[in-house]
């Protein structure tokens, strides 16, 4: 077995709590106590243009929640979106621990929009522990479209076969592996330990 040489990693479920998936979306409305199924509709038509990066998180609220007056502002909506964003501290720790080893190339594979990004990646150090962020919001690709990952491995120059991607989503691993990458469905960060020191990833 090729040793692994980068180690590629979802970052919303894996190293921190989601951004803004169901649960969160469902934390807000009924925080804000707007209809679910009115929001969920405007929402669908533009989650892949916000996940994408081509609407900033600002138009994405004024067409799913702004489109009319409400007794709430923006700012404190956003405020909230961000309150909802936790780390996962020893998942975190973990990743440090391995980025500064010096033997693995770590980048991210991540699903997120760019204000969103941008923040979780500037409040929780991921530029301490990332050297490469191939988010969905910069590259215009989302998982589980193979063309994101190839363009990890394209950018990185990596052969699959030395790359092992992390992802809490089955789908999405089965994509990497798929495309000859090792892939870790992470369920608890034993597990996770686990399953990289059978790959020969000095844990």
């Amino acid at each position: 077995m090729s040793p692994i040489k980068a180690i590629f990693w979802d970052v919303g479920g894996v190293l921190l709590s989601n951004a803004w998936d169901r649960s969160q979306r469902e934390q807000a409305l009924a925080y804000f106590k707007l209809d679910e199924e009115e929001f969920a509709d405007r929402h669908e038509l533009v989650v892949s243009s916000f996940e994408r990066g081509k609407i900033r998180l600002n138009e994405y609220l004024e067409r799913t929640v702004f489109y009319r007056p409400r007794p709430f502002t923006q700012e404190e909506f956003k405020n909230y979106i961000h309150s909802l964003s936790q780390p996962k501290p020893e998942v975190l720790a973990f990743a440090k621990t391995l980025a500064d080893s010096g033997h693995y190339l770590m980048g991210t594979i991540n699903n997120e929009s760019l204000d969103l990004n941008l923040y979780r990646i500037e409040k929780f150090g991921l530029r301490g522990i990332f050297g490469l962020f191939i988010s969905s919001c910069f590259v215009g690709l989302r998982k589980p479209e193979p063309e994101i990952y190839t363009l990890a491995l394209e950018i990185t120059q990596q052969a699959p076969e030395e790359c092992c991607f992390v992802d809490d989503r089955a789908l999405n691993v089965e994509v990497a592996k798929r495309l000859g990458m090792h892939g870790i469905e992470m369920d608890t960060l034993d597990q996770l330990r686990g399953d990289l020191t059978k790959l020969g990833v000095m844990v």
